[in-house]
């Protein structure tokens, strides 16, 4: 078991027993560690304590988080620019596939193909001729997921790439610009775009994401978009919950969200 899932764990515990509140001996039992243990693992891994990063979690937090991060992201389409607070300067170009790349399928091209451990998790990485066109959390080795969005494209195993791509993207300190090609209706890109505007330790609601992008009223299709994201933590979907606070579903486990959440509030 890797820190990740001793804390997605420990996570999953705190929301079946918050009204206990539960104490550090308790959510160490859980991590099955020792108390002292399960302190410095946590907080090397959060980088706060688990009572610091447990603040994090609660709906009271997210919904003040939800109000910075509607004025920030007012102000990030507003002047056409990516908000200065992505996590560690990190700088995407989201480029969409033509539809002839769509209907081909990858046909011609060589993408490299590989898998990392991150911060949460394994993470299967596809980095093709125009760029990272595949970032998906996984539970095992692999690559069928990739192979399936672009069916006629060869695989070329390179977790290198994989490794590297992660650690620019999780790495403290890192100024991070890197291509990214998506396969997605106009809409969708005009999603994507606008949470790439979202800062590290804000998040959004799916209704001002919907008007922010001239839409008003579309918080249901624009919930469809967000769950549509073939690129996870390049495209922050993880920072859209609902008005109420509540953090909601997450395409690759809602545990991960929030620990994603957590992290990214404390750095």
């Amino acid at each position: 078991m890797n820190d990740y899932e001793r804390v997605a764990e420990v996570i999953r515990y705190l929301d079946a027993h918050q009204l206990e509140q539960p104490g550090l001996d308790e959510l160490a039992a859980v991590a099955g560690l020792s108390a002292a243990h399960f302190h410095r693992l946590f907080s090397r891994w959060a980088g706060v304590t688990p009572k610091d990063f447990l603040q994090c979690l609660t709906a009271e937090h997210a919904r003040e988080r939800l109000r910075r991060g509607e004025s920030v992201l007012d102000a990030a389409l507003n002047t056409g620019l990516s908000s200065p607070g992505r996590l560690h300067d990190l700088c995407v170009t989201l480029e969409a596939a033509t539809p002839g790349e769509i209907k081909a399928g990858g046909a011609g091209w060589t993408i490299d193909a590989g898998i990392s451990e991150t911060p949460f998790g394994r993470c299967c990485v596809g980095n093709g001729p125009r760029g990272v066109c595949h970032l998906a959390f996984v539970e095992n080795e692999g690559l069928s997921e990739l192979q399936r969005a672009w069916p006629f494209a060869k695989l070329k195993r390179n977790d290198g790439m994989a490794r590297a791509i992660t650690a620019q993207m999780f790495q403290n300190g890192a100024n991070v610009n890197l291509k990214a090609l998506v396969r997605g209706t106009p809409f969708q890109l005009r999603v994507w775009r606008a949470l790439m505007k979202v800062p590290q330790g804000a998040v959004v609601s799916y209704g001002h994401l919907a008007a922010a992008i001239g839409r008003p009223g579309a918080a249901r299709a624009v919930g469809t978009a967000v769950g549509s994201n073939p690129l996870a933590f390049l495209i922050p979907c993880h920072r859209v919950i609902r008005e109420t606070g509540v953090m909601g579903q997450y395409r690759w486990g809602w545990e991960r969200k929030r620990a994603m959440l957590g992290w990214e509030d404390r750095k």
